[in-house]
């Protein structure tokens, strides 16, 4: 089972990073400047993987596939990684859709 893992960058803003059960990251949001924000993030990523048309997928200038993950409104809530196939980030997008919903937060701010 997945989990979103939220911590804090070296310029202390708050992220989330959404790990599938294999420890893998498979989507990284962007920095908050509060963790409500950021928990309110973590809920935006919940409820719209859940929507396919809110994945948009991109090859970088390498040629790496990646996808970025939108809110209604258009907003990215959250990128992959890199992938060397399409078939990869295809899978990556699946593991999110099925990884999001119900995944655990895990705080790591928390001392």
């Amino acid at each position: 089972m997945g989990k979103f893992v939220i911590s804090t960058r070296k310029n202390g803003e708050f992220q989330f990073n959404l790990v599938a059960g294999n420890g893998q990251v498979i989507l990284t949001s962007e920095g908050y400047t509060t963790k409500a924000a950021c928990l309110n993030g973590v809920e935006s990523v919940r409820k719209n993987s859940q929507e396919l048309a809110r994945f948009e997928k991109k090859t970088t200038e390498g040629g790496a596939f990646r996808f970025n993950l939108k809110a209604t409104n258009g907003q990215v809530i959250g990128v992959s990684q890199n992938y060397t196939t399409e078939a990869g980030c295809d899978n990556g997008i699946e593991s999110v859709t099925k990884n999001a919903p119900d995944a655990a937060i895990s705080d790591e701010t928390v001392a």
